[in-house]
């Protein structure tokens, strides 16, 4: 794997994705929207970017449609549908080969298995709607995203992330297949972790066609469960 594009490079994971990204030897080339690409400080320097809205078709095309591996960071932004419309021009534009990672959250289902206490649910419910409401962002349009990308015959990964913090690398994260496995309890994972992760699925062929859910390597749930996933 020679070049990456990243989507949605600007961001705080984004930009943890590119500097990881180059640190392995990969060509990285980022997109984000034309105002953000301020954000990237001296990493625009350092890699090739495309301005432009991610979920725009043309942009995404010609950003993807020559690299090996995409990592994509699903952000909800307002109500027209961006992390679908960002998912679907990846799929549709990038290579057959391509190695394909998204970025969500918990609260996307991605396993049968998956358990949500019901007061999360209620919670979450009601801070999508407000959210919404105020059109700052969808929160389901990820779930809408993540269904778009399981029906794919593509060589995907969805990383579903924990409640993410700031702070120097804790080691990779522990993953399960499901929300609600006891490993997953403590809910938290350094964003420069959850980068690592993400980049590490570009070679690992044994998630293509999974959803897996991580956590902190250094959690107290994850140090009292060394169990199968």
């Amino acid at each position: 794997m020679k070049q990456v594009a990243i989507v949605g490079v600007s961001g705080k994971l984004g930009q943890h994705l590119a500097r990881d990204a180059l640190e392995r030897g990969y060509d990285v080339l980022g997109v984000c929207r034309e105002k953000s690409v301020t954000k990237l400080g001296e990493l625009a320097d350092r890699i090739s970017v495309v301005p432009g809205p991610t979920n725009d078709r043309e942009v995404i095309r010609s950003a993807v449609s020559g690299c090996d591996g995409v990592l994509t960071v699903l952000v909800p932004w307002g109500v027209d549908h961006y992390s679908s419309g960002t998912a679907k021009a990846v799929l549709e534009h990038a290579k057959p080969e391509a190695r394909l990672v998204f970025s969500c959250g918990w609260h996307v289902p991605g396993h049968p298995d998956d358990v949500y206490p019901r007061a999360k649910l209620m919670a979450q419910s009601a801070m999508a709607k407000a959210m919404r409401a105020i059109r700052v962002m969808d929160i389901d349009d990820q779930v809408a995203a993540a269904q778009a990308i399981y029906a794919s015959s593509a060589r995907w990964t969805v990383v579903r992330g924990s409640t993410l913090e700031e702070g120097e690398s804790h080691g990779m994260p522990v993953w399960a297949e499901h929300v609600g496995h006891p490993r997953l309890a403590s809910d938290r994972t350094r964003r420069i972790d959850y980068a690592a992760f993400m980049l590490e699925m570009l070679t690992d062929d044994g998630f293509i066609g999974k959803a897996p859910a991580i956590n902190g390597r250094l959690t107290p749930s994850a140090l009292a469960d060394d169990g199968p996933t």
